[in-house]
């Protein structure tokens, strides 16, 4: 019984994220989201890094220290940030949080804004279905309240990156 109820909610899910549709509305965030007080961190985790809105990056993984060395170091770069925890998507399989926010120098790139969610695999399968759930519902919020300047999608490298904006 538990199975089967676990199958009937995973496909109402799946019914509901082919069906969603976001309406722009009038609330924003404040830039206060990235100057609220955090809870204290390792700084041994941390990264000292330049173009980032903080002195240092605190990444989940190895793949995302990587991409913040990139990011540091690119000259397309302007500034970037993670984005915080408090920043997130709604959605029906739960709230997403997009990785990073990054701004291009313009001219450099065709899109000089750009949304990343960074992932270790770019293979689906790969993927847990509910974070597939959540990217796909991230992808139809950004496609309705963005311009053609800004980008959202997942990537596993900066090179991945730079292949999208260019």
């Amino acid at each position: 019984m538990i199975q089967a109820a676990r199958i009937i909610n995973e496909q109402k899910a799946t019914v509901i994220v082919e069906h969603l549709a976001y309406d722009p509305l009038d609330e924003s965030y404040s830039t206060d989201i990235f100057t609220k007080a955090k809870s204290p961190e390792d700084f041994s985790k941390a990264y000292e890094v330049k173009r980032h809105v903080y002195d240092y990056v605190f990444t989940d993984s190895t793949n995302e220290r990587n991409f913040v060395q990139e990011l540091d170091t690119s000259t397309e770069v302007v500034v970037y940030a993670k984005l915080p925890r408090s920043f997130f998507i709604p959605t029906p399989v739960g709230d997403y949080n997009p990785d990073w926010a990054i701004a291009f120098q313009e001219g450099a790139v065709k899109h000089v804004y750009f949304v990343a969610e960074t992932k270790g695999s770019m293979s689906s399968m790969d993927l847990r279905k509910i974070e597939e759930c959540k990217i796909v519902c991230a992808r139809k919020f950004f496609v309705k309240i963005t311009s053609d300047q800004v980008k959202y999608d997942v990537v596993d490298s900066y090179s991945k990156l730079m292949e999208l904006v260019k």
